[in-house]
Formats: structure tokens, C-alpha cells, sequence
């Protein structure tokens, strides 16, 4: 099978909160294998950091934070955000309004714009992440959703990826950016350096670094003039002299 290893897309975070967790190895981990292992890497990082919200974090009142999620130095999160099961946001990360993290990992100083949703997802340092963007996480050809059975597979240039889960979004490279109005997953991994155009639906396969992803949309739009209103010349009156 094909090899996807996280280092290859994702900086391991240096601010020291998780240098003592197992977090610390993500670097060194296949794909599947720390899909497997997440709620167990997360149980045993809890255990061990002295905090799981650092001090220096911003949080709305109007946010809402799971009991298991970490949060690391300098971390914003504005109105009406939710992070929860399990999610991790490393130092100077920033959630915009509204926005809806599940079961996720984001790098340092990544941004979340507004109206974003994304699950079991890891985002790389310094991705840039703009409004309306969505990341699923299940197949839709899942007989129940609810309940998910169909595995995740990627298509890669050396074969098909089994990421050995039904659920699982994205592995998003350091320093993507998007546009906005975009649906990801489930199943994709965007290598770094990435740009996704507005409007872009992308799914079950792996892309490179630096790749550029567009879809059709205004930019490729026919443009033609109106004929010009011609002004109607009143009828001639019979009655004249």
C-alpha cells in the first residue's frame, strides 16, 4: 500500500505544550496509523499537560469548548465558535466567527475564517482557511450516516491509500490557503504550499506541494452586451392638419 506520513505535510509544533505528549512523534507517523491511534494519543496527552487551556488563550464568552479539547498559548477563538471532541489548537492558531471544529488538529498559527466546519481534520502551521469552507468526514454512500461504514480510501499516484477508518476529513499541508464556498473530504490530503480556488469540491485523492486548484466559476464567464433599447416613434396623428 501507499505510504502517506505525516511529516511530509505537517510541522510538528515547537511552543512546548505537547512536547511531552505524544504529539510530539507526529512527524514520524503513517496516516493510518495515527488515525488508529488518535483517541488514545489524546487521552495520554490530557494526562499530561499541567493545563489544557494555556493562560495567554483568548476565548469568547460566546464560545463553546469541549472538556477535552487543548488549547495552547496565544489561541483565539471569537463568537459563537465551537472546538470539541478532542480537537487540538496549537499556539497562536485563530477561529473566526462561527466556525465549527470537530475532533481536529490544527498547527501553529493556523486561521479558520468565518462559517467553517471541518472534522477530523489536521491542519498544517500557518494554512490559511477562508469563509465557507467545509470538511466532511463520512461517505455519503455510508448505508446510515449516522453510523459509518464505508472505509475512507485516497487515490494516490501509486495506488489506493486505506486510511482504515470511515471517518476521517483531511490532512491539509503547512501554508495551504483557500478561497471560500469550498467542500473537502472526505478523504483528501493537500500537500504544502497548496492554493484552492473558490468553489472548488474536492475529495479521495492526494495532491502535491505547491499545487493550484481551480474550479469553473465567474472568472470563466461569458460576458455580452445587450442590444441597445431602440425608443419607440410615436404613430402619426390622423386627425392632423
Amino acid at each position: 500500500m501507499p505510504i502517506i506520513r505525516l511529516g511530509d505535510y505537517l510541522t510538528v509544533p515547537t511552543s512546548g505544550m505537547l512536547d511531552a505528549t505524544p504529539y510530539n512523534q507526529m512527524e514520524k507517523t503513517e496516516l493510518a496509523d495515527f488515525l488508529s491511534l488518535w483517541e488514545d494519543w489524546h487521552r495520554r496527552a490530557l494526562a499530561r499537560l499541567p493545563h489544557r487551556i494555556h493562560p495567554t488563550a483568548q476565548i469568547h464568552p460566546t464560545a463553546i469548548i469541549g472538556d477535552d479539547v487543548i488549547i495552547g498559548p496565544r489561541v483565539r477563538v471569537w463568537e459563537f465558535s465551537t472546538v470539541r471532541a478532542g480537537s487540538v489548537l496549537c499556539s497562536d492558531v485563530s477561529i473566526g466567527f462561527n466556525c465549527e471544529v470537530t475532533r481536529s488538529f490544527l498547527g501553529e498559527r493556523a486561521i479558520l475564517g468565518h462559517r467553517i466546519g471541518i472534522n477530523r481534520t489536521l491542519v498544517g502551521a500557518e494554512a490559511h482557511l477562508s469563509a465557507n469552507l467545509t470538511v466532511a468526514a463520512i461517505s455519503m454512500w455510508s448505508p446510515h450516516m449516522s453510523n459509518p461504514e464505508r472505509e475512507i480510501i485516497l487515490r494516490t499516484p501509486d495506488g489506493l491509500y486505506r486510511c482504515g477508518t470511515p471517518q476521517f476529513g483531511a490532512l491539509i499541508g503547512d501554508r495551504v490557503q483557500t478561497g471560500n464556498n469550498i467542500s473537502l473530504g472526505p478523504g483528501l490530503a493537500l500537500g504544502r504550499d497548496c492554493r484552492v480556488a473558490s468553489g472548488v469540491t474536492l475529495a479521495a485523492r492526494t495532491l502535491p506541494d505547491h499545487s493550484v486548484i481551480t474550479a469553473p466559476h465567474t472568472s470563466d464567464a461569458q460576458v455580452r452586451r445587450r442590444p441597445a433599447r431602440r425608443e419607440r416613434t410615436p404613430a402619426p396623428d390622423s386627425d392632423a392638419c
